[in-house]
């Protein structure tokens, strides 16, 4: 028989084998999107998303609503069970279900009874899809009786005694709560001798004579039918010995009065619960609730313990005086004994109640609902836990599934049905029921099969804002089964969008990492399945971050003084920025003092409240920056202080009641220095073992002069003291005298013991010895025990001298020992110390990791997985894996390089890691090996992978030589990083215009073997900016811009000064054929001519005139030669006088052009500093914003300027 046992194990495991190989290939099921409007045109099984609970208790007053609320597409259909069976409410008047809803409402406020209608309903939710059911809803009234009728009989107690006054309430549903009144409706004070259990009696642990009275009156308040039942009151009349006395003297002789016992002390017994044992049953998540109350005088304190544990922590509390011990939230592990335990001053009780936590179901993996596209395969999963452990059983549109309609894409495995190949047909509502015998959990899991082209549910043109340098997330929520890819584009008719600058997310959603300003622009996602294809665009604007650039300072002001704390910002110029000022991080006080401008904050009048750090934040509806600055306020030079000092230390130390184990001290304290005395610290000398060393012992209030202090065998002591005040700790006091206490055995053994192996075939045991005063007696020596885990049942022992190693060798490599150190002296041992597990010595692994596979996620990521090895080859604590990789060449230039081996070290038991930082288009090879606490095991065999081709670095540079009218000549160099193989270069050009504005861009691919281009047909005089960038297959890289301006037409140049025009830009030749500046050139001609008439006049009349003198003072404008600074053109010959260009020549003969010289020049693009032409004419500078101009220096002459200097200045 036992052969075809081993057989059917075999097949089992087999089969479970399959199960998992076939879970592996499951495809991940489908997430329907929270859309309303999607959800509205799915087509859907029906789902419970409202019922009553499972246990209802109804108010029998009013209408019974039994609740049923569904989902589903169709809509769908309700019907009810009761008591298992059809429950017809059309047959029954008083029964109506609400419209488009399962709820029911059963009219008992119309001549119904609630009792008729007790029972087990169940509500069934079904559409074309499937059928979805609610739990089963017990439904019971509720019942408030009354109480019995019955004769109470006065309770006569004697003062001490105890007493117990029961109350006994009618059973009601739910139970009533409990609580002591009088007849004016107070409620009776309770206390630890007074109080009330938790089943409503009201105990005295003894009686006093105030308990007298004759309204005890027990309570029960039903919340449901919000009523309260009274008992009838109880009469207490307690009997004090006094009194008894005084009753009876006449009957009995003197004798007989005196001999009367007094009151007299009881220890505790206790009173609830009875016994020295007791049990109790809570339910996992439940309340526990213990109780012990004990009679005795005086009265007992209550303490709680838990035999062999901790009473859990942040869960537990006490209550009722400590009588009620409450744990929430109890969990299996709060099973045990406890033990409560009653004390007074003549003794104590104590009770042991043994506490078992079962569980109802829960859930571990509640089955989810399945969206499948036909043809896929997919999963419900049903695990719960209990205790004792549910029964997991299914069923499929509310029918046991074992009866249910076949179907073949359906198997049932246990705690999981695992679907393959599933059509429309497969669509159905699945129940999982997990019971046992404390409840049970039922679940509603859909699989819908749906097959849908692809929808995208994000806004269309959905605009996105975010700052600069700061992560962008771009939504494309989707849905479609099957389930669509996702593509990215930039612009509508952009490439697709690919690289490590991107992130997609599973979701759909395109993250930017880190966005720049280039980034701002339209995107476009496309969703697509073998259904159909959908495109949106959104928009992404990237902003300006908010910046403080003038930040509050620190600030010290006298009291009643003024200060100002400045916060000026900069921020982007479409987002509307606020700035609030707080004070230590509140608002600031309502206070006119505070006055708040534009960018500051300034406070009036300061005063010892404005001392506080103030913090200006800035807001704006994407960022948020703040900067703080501290306000010290302080006062003028105050008047000389008392002058407060350390204590003076104390004296008189004396030593009394000397015992084994303690003394007393007393001191006298010195002066306290104007600064009263906090604490005295107490200190030792053990002049025994550590002479000259003083140790911290206690420390005691200011107010106390004498301490009871602890003491340990074998010690010499002396005890000094020191006095703290606020302003510190006075000099220690004289030592007091030597007090040797006597020898006894060691109290505790060495702490930190270990065993780690130093060698393989060694087991090194180390611990820390004990301090001198620990060893209690003289001739400390330790014993030393060791035997192998789980092999050796004896110990072997070895007594040491007073060391903290000893070496046992001859060990196998790494194996278990359990270790113990016991101290001992000349007068015994100390107790049985603990075992801890130790090692023998580590030996180097034994084989390297086999099955090394790697997997290249992209061009710079690799993945590699391994096999673990087996432990026992580790021969040693496992403390991970190393991966050493290396580039051996790359593919682009098959040129190898020097071999540097890089290293990653995955901690723990890891079978795969992350190879980051890899070379795109590379060849590389690894091997793993493993490692423990002695070094690393034998690598694996190296393996090899090549990473793919990514996108190239930018060109490496990007000259423009060989400016003439119409071309350009461009030459660079070959990416330092090709990545790949080179398809391409692109080169983008467009021409900078008079505004700076940008024109029409011009792209051109050349083959990747070129080196240089001649741009041809460009026009004169121009400005144009160039981007420059490599392709490989994989996509373009960075790109690299330069700028450079065609030279000028030689026919455009003012041709009387030679040379004076070739660095002139060509917008003053243009601007000379613009109608209006012919226009006001004519106009300044004629006020020249109409001058030059009446200075004529003048002259000829004779005399001196503004003019005249003028032109005495300085020469003429038009002949004397100008500063280098003034602004405007010297003078030139005319075409037949070949004079020498004068001083004042607009162009000097370095060829540089002054920013001064012209307002228009191409200086104006620079970066602050002289524009300047090479040789060949083009421009050396960077392209920037034209900066402001400002009004020329030195040149105050009220004369018309000359034609050239007005044209100069007008453009």
């Amino acid at each position: 028989m036992q052969p075809k046992v081993m057989m059917k194990k075999k097949n089992i495991s087999a089969s479970k084998a399959s199960l998992i190989l076939f879970l592996c290939q499951i495809v991940s099921a489908l997430d329907v999107p929270l859309d309303s409007k999607l959800l509205e045109e799915l087509l859907q099984p029906p789902t419970i998303t409202q019922q009553s609970p499972k246990d209802y208790i109804v108010d029998p007053r009013e209408n019974i609503v039994i609740q049923c609320e569904a989902k589903g597409k169709p809509p769908p259909s309700f019907s009810w069970t009761r008591n298992g069976t059809h429950f017809d409410i059309d047959k029954d008047a008083l029964v109506t279900m609400k419209p488009n809803s399962g709820t029911l409402v059963i009219n008992i406020m119309n001549g119904g009874k609630a009792e008729a209608y007790e029972g087990v309903y169940q509500c069934t939710a079904r559409n074309e899809r499937g059928a979805a059911i609610s739990n089963n809803i017990v439904i019971r009234p509720s019942r408030s009786p009354l109480w019995t009728k019955e004769k109470l009989e006065p309770n006569q107690v004697r003062e001490g005694d105890s007493l117990v006054l029961h109350c006994r309430p009618p059973v009601g549903l739910p139970p009533p709560i409990i609580f002591w009144m009088d007849n004016a409706f107070q409620r009776l004070p309770q206390s630890e001798r007074v109080s009330q259990g938790l089943n409503g009696d009201l105990y005295f642990s003894n009686v006093q004579p105030e308990d007298t009275r004759e309204d005890y009156i027990c309570y029960a308040r039903f919340n449901h039918t919000q009523t309260i039942q009274q008992k009838q009151p109880i009469s207490v009349k307690v009997f004090s010995m006094d009194s008894l006395n005084d009753t009876i003297a006449a009957n009995l002789s003197d004798t007989d009065i005196y001999g009367a016992k007094p009151v007299t002390e009881r220890q505790p017994v206790l009173l609830t619960p009875t016994g020295s044992t007791s049990t109790k049953v809570e339910l996992r998540g439940n309340v526990l609730l213990l109780e012990c109350i004990a009679a005795g005088l005086p009265t007992p304190v209550i303490r709680w313990i838990k035999e062999g544990g901790e009473l859990p922590a942040n869960r537990t509390f006490f209550e009722n005086f400590k009588k009620t011990l409450k744990i929430i939230d109890v969990s299996e592990a709060d099973s045990g004994n406890y033990k409560c335990i009653a004390r007074n001053t003549l003794g104590s009780a104590h009770h042991v109640i043994s506490v078992t936590v079962k569980a109802a179901p829960y859930w571990i993996t509640a089955p989810r609902n399945l969206v499948l596209s036909p043809g896929e395969d997919g999963m419900l999963i049903c695990r719960a836990n209990g205790n004792p452990k549910p029964d997991i059983s299914w069923l499929a549109n509310g029918v046991p599934i074992a009866i249910a309609p076949e179907d073949p894409s359906r198997k049932v495995d246990g705690d999981t049905i695992i679907f393959s190949h599933v059509q429309e047909r497969s669509s159905a509502v699945y129940q999982c029921n997990a019971s046992n015998e404390y409840g049970y959990l039922l679940a509603n899991a859909f699989v819908n099969v749906l097959a849908e082209p692809p929808r995208i549910l994000t806004p269309a043109n959905k605009l996105y804002q975010v700052i600069a340098d700061s992560p962008a997330l771009l939504d494309c929520a989707y849905f479609g089964s099957p389930k669509p890819e996702i593509e990215w584009f930039k612009g509508v008719k952009g490439s697709i969008l690919r690289g490590n600058e991107y992130v997609f997310h599973d979701n759909g959603t395109l993250e930017i990492p880190v966005a720049q300003k280039d980034s701002t622009g339209t995107y476009t996602c496309v969703a697509r399945n073998e259904l159909g294809k959908i495109q949106n665009e959104v928009q992404l604007e990237v902003k300006d971050p908010t910046m403080i650039i003038k930040q509050p300072e620190y600030k010290v002001i006298q009291r009643y003084g003024q200060v100002s704390f400045e916060c000026i910002i900069k921020h982007d110029s479409t987002l509307l920025p606020t700035v609030i000022w707080l004070k230590d991080n509140d608002e600031l006080p309502d206070d006119e003092r505070f006055l708040v401008g534009k960018d500051n904050l300034t406070i009036m009048n300061v005063t010892d409240k404005d001392d506080g750090t103030y913090t200006c934040i800035v807001n704006t509806t994407l960022d948020s920056v703040s900067a703080s600055a501290v306000l010290t306020v302080v006062a003028a030079p105050p008047t000389p202080a008392i002058i407060y000092a350390r204590p003076n230390p104390p004296f008189d130390l004396e030593l009394t009641g000397q015992l084994e184990r303690s003394v007393e001290l007393s001191w006298v304290p010195g002066d306290e220095n104007n600064s009263p005395i906090t604490n005295f610290v107490i200190e030792f000398e053990d002049g025994l073992h550590e002479p000259g060393v003083w140790h911290y012992q206690t420390e005691v209030p200011g107010t106390q002069t004498t301490v009871q202090l602890k003491l340990s065998p074998y010690v010499s002591y002396s005890f000094r003291v020191i006095a703290v005040n606020e302003i510190g700790r006075s000099q220690p006091s004289e030592p007091s005298e030597q007090y040797l206490t006597k020898s006894a055995n060691p109290d505790e053994n060495p702490s930190n013991v270990q065993g780690i192996g130093s060698e393989p075939d060694n087991l090194v045991i180390t611990w820390e010895s004990l301090r001198g005063f620990q060893s209690n007696g003289p001739g400390l020596q330790y014993k030393v025990s060791w035997r192998q885990k789980d092999v050796d049942d004896e110990w072997t022992s070895v007594i040491v001298a007073n060391v903290s190693k000893y070496i046992v060798s001859g060990t196998p490599t790494f194996v278990p020992y359990e270790i113990k150190v016991q101290a001992l002296n000349d007068l015994g041992y100390a107790p049985e110390p603990l075992e801890v597990i130790g090692h023998s010595g580590e030996d180097l692994p034994m084989v390297a990791p086999g099955n090394v596979q790697v997997h290249v996620i992209n061009s710079t990521l690799a993945k590699v997985h391994w096999d673990p090895v087996p432990l026992k080859t580790v021969r040693g604590h496992l403390q991970g894996y190393k991966v050493y990789y290396w580039k051996v060449q790359s593919l682009s230039r098959r040129s190898r390089r020097h071999v540097e081996k890089k290293i990653l070290t995955f901690r723990g038991n890891k079978t795969f890691g992350m190879l980051p930082g890899l070379e795109p288009y590379s060849s590389y090879k690894l091997n793993v090996r493993v490692v423990n606490g002695k070094g690393e095991g034998p690598a694996s065999p190296d393996k090899v992978f090549k990473t793919p081709e990514g996108v190239p670095s930018s060109p490496s540079f990007l000259k423009i030589t060989n400016p003439t009218l119409d071309s350009l000549t461009l030459e660079w160099g070959s990416p330092t990083h090709p990545n790949g193989v080179l398809t391409s270069y692109i080169l983008k050009f467009q021409p900078i215009n008079n505004t700076h504005e940008l024109g029409p861009l011009v792209e051109i691919r050349i083959p990747a073997n070129e080196s240089s281009l001649i741009l041809k047909n460009l026009n004169y005089s121009t400005r144009y900016k160039f981007y420059f960038n490599a392709q490989t297959s994989v996509g373009s890289g960075s790109q690299i811009t330069e700028e450079a301006v065609t030279i000028m037409d030689e026919a455009g140049i003012l041709r009387p000064a030679v040379g004076a025009g070739k660095a002139m830009a060509s917008r003053q030749v243009d601007i000379a054929t613009q109608g209006w500046f012919i226009g006001l050139m004519c106009a300044v001609a004629l006020l020249i001519l109409i001058l030059l008439i009446v200075c004529f006049i003048r002259r000829n009349k004779g005399g001196k005139y503004p003019v005249k003198e003028k032109e005495d003072a300085h020469a003429d404008p038009e002949i004397q030669p100008m500063k280098e600074d003034d602004g405007t053109f010297g003078e030139y010959s005319d075409a037949e006088d070949h004079k020498p260009l004068k001083k004042g020549s607009r162009t000097p003969s370095d060829r540089t052009v002054k920013k001064e010289d012209s307002d228009d020049s191409l200086v104006d693009y620079g970066e602050g500093v002289n524009g300047q032409f090479n040789e060949d004419g083009s421009f050396i500078g960077q392209y920037s914003g034209k900066k402001e101009k400002e009004p020329a220096e030195g040149n105050e002459s009220s004369e018309a300027p000359s034609p050239v200097n007005a044209m100069n200045s007008f453009v």
